[in-house]
């Protein structure tokens, strides 16, 4: 197991500024300048209390105050550790998969939930399909440098469904390309609400905690509609970047 990284801290106790951001500072200068690496596992609010000498929600509430600012990930059985550099989307038809080891980071991608059935009436009439034709809905955890980064589901027309082999090695476009299908266009819509249990669980974040979701449909050039996707992404570590035109 990693050597969980205590900090060197002298604690002003006639301070004026709060013991718990005397706490987080030091923390977060250090991820700053680069001394904390991504992956750099935190010593633990326990611990940090009894070295210290302060309350336990003390040095909760320094590390929470540290997740809140993306620069820390917390989750049960792995622990406190750096995050990795932020995920600055370009808002283009692309792979997210492609997206990041653009960016130099590891993608890797777990396939949660691979499932043929019959489409619903909104999604067969998204996909230009007959209700209760076969749709793939597939579920995938895509990790950043081994940091769980997003939860990314898609519904497929089955002709052109990828394998579970395929979507747990490549990205979905990738996947698509390999079948002759090109996405050309797509209508996105983009918002944020609280993380269910599930999502909470999967991605190491608090249930209720902010995630950023971004709904998809992707076309071809003919105009045929090939995939829905619903996306959910941790905005500690991910955003989207759009360029905005005055006409």
């Amino acid at each position: 197991m990693d050597k969980a990284w205590a900090p060197v801290i002298t604690m002003d106790r006639e301070s004026a500024i709060p013991l718990y951001e005397q706490i987080a500072r030091p923390i977060e200068a250090a991820i700053v300048s680069g001394e904390l690496p991504a992956g750099a596992m935190i010593e633990d609010e326990v611990s940090m209390a009894v070295r210290l000498d302060v309350a336990r929600p003390t040095a909760r509430r320094a590390l929470q105050e540290l997740v809140n600012k993306g620069l820390l990930s917390r989750r049960r059985g792995v622990g406190t550790r750096v995050t990795p550099t932020h995920v600055h989307r370009p808002m283009k038809l692309s792979s997210l998969n492609d997206d990041l080891a653009d960016a130099g980071f590891t993608p890797s991608t777990k396939v949660l939930n691979y499932h043929v059935r019959e489409a619903s009436t909104d999604e067969a009439d998204k996909l230009g399909m007959a209700a209760g034709d076969g749709v793939l809905s597939v579920s995938r955890l895509r990790y950043a440098d081994a940091h769980p980064l997003a939860i990314l589901t898609n519904i497929i027309p089955l002709d052109i469904a990828p394998t579970w082999q395929e979507l747990g090695t490549a990205g979905l476009y990738r996947c698509l390309a390999g079948r002759g299908i090109q996405i050309a266009s797509a209508q996105q819509e983009i918002g944020a609400r609280g993380a269910n249990v599930e999502e909470a669980e999967t991605l190491g974040e608090e249930i209720g905690a902010p995630l950023l979701t971004m709904h998809r449909v992707g076309r071809t050039a003919e105009g045929r509609p090939v995939e829905i996707g619903n996306h959910v992404y941790r905005p500690g570590l991910y955003s989207f970047k759009f360029s905005l035109f005055s006409s």
